[in-house]
């Protein structure tokens, strides 16, 4: 869905005293666009960590950075899972509705 906004057209002779203010730049993000991004972010954080286990296994990396990169990792699919399930709860309330 997209809203455009209300400009008002300015007057024929031009007495306004005051200019119009341009409309804000619309952006073309959806909720499918920004879930896209939240996942592509998860898979981000995913490659991160498991670079950051690579070069601990190959002893060019710390154990802290390690654990810090895993840990963001589960943070970001936890969040993800938890989007995905109130997605569904909130479609599954939506189809059950009477019209």
């Amino acid at each position: 869905m997209t809203v455009t906004p209300l400009v008002p057209n300015p007057a024929p002779d031009d007495t306004l005293d005051i200019p119009l203010a341009p409309a804000p730049a619309m952006r073309d993000e959806t909720f499918g666009s920004a879930l896209l991004q939240a996942l592509d972010g998860a898979g981000a954080a995913l490659a991160r960590a498991d670079r950051a286990e690579q070069s601990f296994v190959h002893g060019s990396g710390g154990l802290q950075e390690m654990v810090v990169e895993r840990a963001q990792a589960d943070v970001a699919l936890a969040i993800a899972g938890a989007t995905a399930s109130r997605t569904a709860q909130a479609l599954s309330t939506i189809l059950g509705m009477q019209v």
